[in-house]
């Protein structure tokens, strides 16, 4: 097995599931960030994510839980939880101590439902958000079609993923485009964005290939939320999620919506393959990321990325950055 990777679990916002995957009354034990979690959806739609441990004698919430109106109550004694932490109940009890009507009294994690996706802020320190989930019009919108979703886990963290995209060479050596595409990265605050330009094929449904431009603007917003639009023939939005299970392992999560085409044309059949063509190519990146080693000096060359500049920009997700990244 290849050496530990050395980067502790980021700060931000991340996926914890898709909103059509968590109805009202739905309870479920998750993982993430290296803690036992439970997320829930109250009775009137709010979806709520929490340490999974009751405080009082240490159920596990997710196992056996429900939902009791805007509360999730414990499956061990019935003490009822609301999502900011606070016991609002506990049905056998005349007094309930004045520590735990106190939010935060259960660790408590504040979600917003953007892009279709129920989205958890972590913090290590448990400070309070700082900057927003960025929201997509096309998402939702009826010009577009409905997301289309893949999954992987594996052993990476979310820095090696997202580092991907300030490595343009590898999209010729890995992924067998063209051409290395040229390229600018930008960094602002939160925020990375980086263009890319290169010359492209597509094959027609009829068999003959057509030469053009492909364009692509990747943007960062924070460690847990990334997108793509390319352009092209056809016109796509990419969201590339990577949700940290803990230090060593990750989930990655593709959700693509294409501008809608004339069903049977050139255009709707290549935006198809695009898709499939992008999430069959991440197999190959897989293999790499789940057995590579952080390299924190590594050897580069003329042709690489603005790798260091991106570290650096990575390093302020970290409450503990590793000293030889933010140098």
């Amino acid at each position: 097995m290849p050496e530990p990777l050395p980067h502790p679990v980021p700060f931000g916002w991340f996926l914890v599931s898709y909103a059509d995957e968590l109805a009202p009354g739905d309870v479920r034990p998750v993982r993430y960030f290296g803690r036992e979690l439970v997320l829930f959806r109250t009775a009137s739609g709010v979806p709520a994510l929490m340490d999974a441990h009751c405080p009082h004698l240490g159920a596990h919430l997710g196992h056996g839980g429900h939902v009791d109106d805007e509360a999730l109550r414990c499956p061990f004694h019935a003490w009822a939880w609301a999502p900011d932490g606070r016991c609002v109940d506990v049905p056998y009890a005349k007094r309930m101590p004045a520590k735990v009507e106190r939010p935060g009294a259960l660790g408590s994690y504040p979600v917003v439902e953007r892009n279709q996706i129920v989205w958890a802020w972590y913090h290590p320190s448990g400070e309070k958000p700082f900057f927003d989930v960025v929201e997509h019009p096309e998402v939702g919108d009826p010009d577009w079609e409905p997301l289309t979703r893949y999954q992987w886990c594996f052993r990476s963290s979310v820095q090696e993923i997202a580092e991907n995209g300030v490595d343009p060479a590898h999209f010729r050596y890995v992924h067998g485009m063209d051409a290395v595409p040229e390229g600018e990265t930008s960094y602002d605050g939160v925020m990375r964005r980086s263009a890319l330009e290169g010359p492209r094929t597509w094959e027609n449904p009829d068999g003959s290939v057509q030469a053009g431009t492909s364009r692509l603007l990747t943007v960062q917003n924070g460690a847990g939320q990334k997108w793509t639009r390319f352009w092209g023939r056809t016109e796509t939005l990419l969201m590339t999620i990577v949700t940290p299970i803990d230090d060593q392992e990750v989930e990655l999560r593709f959700a693509f919506t294409r501008r809608r085409e004339a069903p049977g044309s050139p255009e709707e059949a290549i935006g198809r393959a695009s898709i499939e063509s992008i999430a069959g190519g991440v197999e190959d990146d897989i293999r790499i990321w789940s057995h590579k080693v952080h390299q924190a000096r590594p050897l580069l060359c003329d042709g690489d990325g603005p790798i260091p500049e991106y570290r650096r920009y990575f390093s302020q997700f970290y409450v503990d950055a590793p000293a030889r990244e933010r140098a």
